[in-house]
């Protein structure tokens, strides 16, 4: 791949929150090109999950077995703060059925791989990263499913068997056979990284021109409401995951991670599963997280890499993220 195709890339995924952003904007004056690919939205995340695959490594797996508990407790923290988060969000303001839906729908999703990128830039644990979003990914058929029906059962028919082979079909599916690619041809696979964060923010960036386009007339009505509950989700899992954390004794390093970890969802699954289960305004809060999240993480990221982690015997910060800036 030639350098000027990997800077290509590079700006593309770089500058992800303005894609964002300008094709949303597009999507909401001419909703007519972008729906007319409504129906390529599974193939399109089918894609993403196999290019993610391919980019994970057998020492991936490794990395989950030897440090078990540190994922066990990694990966309860994600599946718990975050739906729970997610329902008592919905429970206190009276959301309407739909976007209470898709607020737990986003709670109750797996890590979105983008913490990956955000724990590196934060000076965090990125292996540990790497092993918290790989093993919530692989749970999520059997647990992504039984939350919602748990929590948003009440208000909405949850589908349980249904979601599971879904989740199946566009997320393990594809993730097994792009690592069994790696593993098959690992040069050819190595060589063609850096068109998979790439694939990944051209997804998302899809996704939400998908959404604001089939919700143009709910958008003027519910615009701050759901930006604002999807802000008090992030807030809620950075500032929790980061003090189970410390109520556990990870170094700082891993706290940082934990926190990024729990306050990033992979939101782009979460609207593929509304869309197809519970209506397209239940995919709101999915896509007005993904933009929330991206911009607490980048904060956050910028925040913590001007602040190293202390070395072992220094005592470590006391202050947890409860903000963007901390």
């Amino acid at each position: 791949m030639s350098d000027r195709v990997k800077a290509f890339l590079e700006f593309c995924t770089g500058h992800f929150t303005l894609w964002v952003i300008l094709f949303g904007l597009l999507a909401y004056r001419f909703p007519g090109p972008v729906l007319s690919l409504k129906g390529y939205l599974d193939h399109f995340f089918a894609l993403t999950m196999f290019g993610i695959g391919a980019a994970l490594r057998p020492a991936d797996f490794v990395n989950i077995a030897r440090a078990p508990g540190a994922v066990a407790v990694g990966t309860a923290a994600q599946y718990t703060i975050m739906p729970f988060s997610a329902w008592a969000i919905a429970r206190v303001l009276r959301l309407p059925d739909d976007l209470a839906v898709g607020l737990v729908l986003t709670g109750a999703a797996p890590g979105a791989m983008a913490s990956n990128v955000v724990s590196f830039l934060a000076k965090a644990d990125t292996a540990y990263s790497v092993s918290l979003t790989t093993a919530s990914t692989l749970l999520c058929p059997v647990l992504t499913p039984l939350l919602v029906l748990k929590l948003a059962g009440a208000e909405m028919d949850v589908e349980y068997w249904e979601m599971f082979l879904k989740l199946l079909l566009t997320v393990i599916g594809p993730l097994l056979a792009g690592f069994g690619l790696r593993v098959l041809l690992p040069r050819q696979v190595e060589r063609a990284q850096p068109v998979f964060p790439a694939l990944s923010a051209l997804f998302i960036v899809f996704i939400c021109s998908l959404v604001i386009a089939m919700n143009r007339e709910a958008l003027a009505q519910t615009t701050l409401l759901v930006l604002g509950v999807c802000l008090a989700l992030n807030l809620s899992g950075m500032s929790l995951g980061y003090g189970a954390g410390r109520m556990f004794r990870m170094p700082v390093s891993r706290r940082r991670t934990l926190s990024i970890e729990v306050g990033m969802q992979n939101a782009g699954l979460g609207v593929v599963l509304a869309i197809q289960f519970f209506g397209e305004k239940a995919a709101l809060p999915c896509a007005a997280f993904v933009f929330i999240c991206i911009l607490t993480g980048s904060v956050a990221a910028s925040w913590w890499s001007r602040h190293p982690v202390p070395a072992a015997g220094e005592p470590a910060p006391e202050t947890a993220p409860s903000a963007p800036g901390q």
